[in-house]
């Protein structure tokens, strides 16, 4: 099935969305969660799997096949597609789910297929296909974590994806090797190697506080790099929380704790 050939248009600095300009007849699937708005004449509907499955009429394994790609991502079972039942342009907006950038991918520029960590895909044009992309290779299965299970969008048309921070491009040649922190790799075109090394000294692994292993990146191929990846934002956060027992710091504040009794922040 071809692809719809979809404008956009991506507002913000920090916390983004990405608006999409449907011509009658084109859809866009998005993540369960991901819509900020649409216009009337716009019609949602939520289908079981990636909805690349149900517009190639696969049938029931077709259907259960994409739901389980989804699943073992952590993904819900279900996307919603949004379609122009009007009779002219009609626009519908992601929003990202944290800071960050959304990164809009022509999937045909990169030769058809892009793998991107399992909770950084926000929307694409419909008939881009949402499966999985395992690492085989014994380190990354064991000690891969966040970039073990990834997602691999395939097809011809634009997928948009949101990674956490501040994005950097890096076009790697032949042969090039960069290393960075697992949860950083936010996507990468499948001719990159992909693989887990261990940090190499104790020392170094057990009070650097950057983790045991590091993953590299081996060209040829662009590859994208988050920043800050949400498990990082959620760890903060939960360490922060003194309902969660972490710690109140006071920040910004000379009172520190007694400010937050103050204040009404502590019951």
């Amino acid at each position: 099935m071809s692809m719809d050939v979809v404008d956009y248009e991506i507002f913000g600095d920090d916390i983004q969305f990405v608006e999409i300009e449907l011509d009658p007849g084109e859809a866009a699937i998005g993540e369960a969660g991901s819509m900020m708005m649409m216009q009337d004449g716009i019609q949602m509907d939520t289908v079981f799997g990636d909805g690349s499955s149900q517009a190639s009429q696969s049938g029931l394994l077709g259907k259960l096949l994409g739901a389980g790609k989804r699943l073992l991502t952590g993904e819900s079972l279900f996307t919603t597609i949004f379609h122009n039942e009007g009779v002219g342009k009609r626009r519908v907006a992601f929003a990202a789910p944290y800071p960050g950038q959304i990164v809009p991918v022509s999937l045909r520029e990169v030769g058809g297929s892009l793998i991107c960590q399992k909770d950084s895909f926000l929307c694409a044009a419909r008939g881009v296909s949402l499966g999985i992309a395992f690492n085989r290779k014994m380190g990354t299965g064991l000690f891969g974590g966040e970039g073990f299970i990834m997602q691999k969008l395939e097809g011809d048309g634009m997928v948009f994806v949101h990674a956490g921070g501040t994005l950097a491009v890096r076009d790697l040649a032949p042969g090039e090797t960069l290393r960075v922190d697992t949860g950083c790799v936010a996507a990468f075109q499948p001719s990159v190697d992909f693989d887990i090394q261990y940090v190499g000294k104790l020392k170094s692994a057990l009070f650097s506080g950057e983790g045991l292993f590091f993953a590299t990146l081996r060209g040829p191929g662009r590859v994208w790099i988050q920043s800050l990846p949400f498990s990082r934002l959620a760890n903060r956060i939960i360490q922060s929380a003194p309902a969660a027992g972490g710690r109140s710091v006071g920040e910004g504040s000379m009172l520190g704790g007694l400010g937050g009794l103050l204040d009404g922040d502590n019951h």
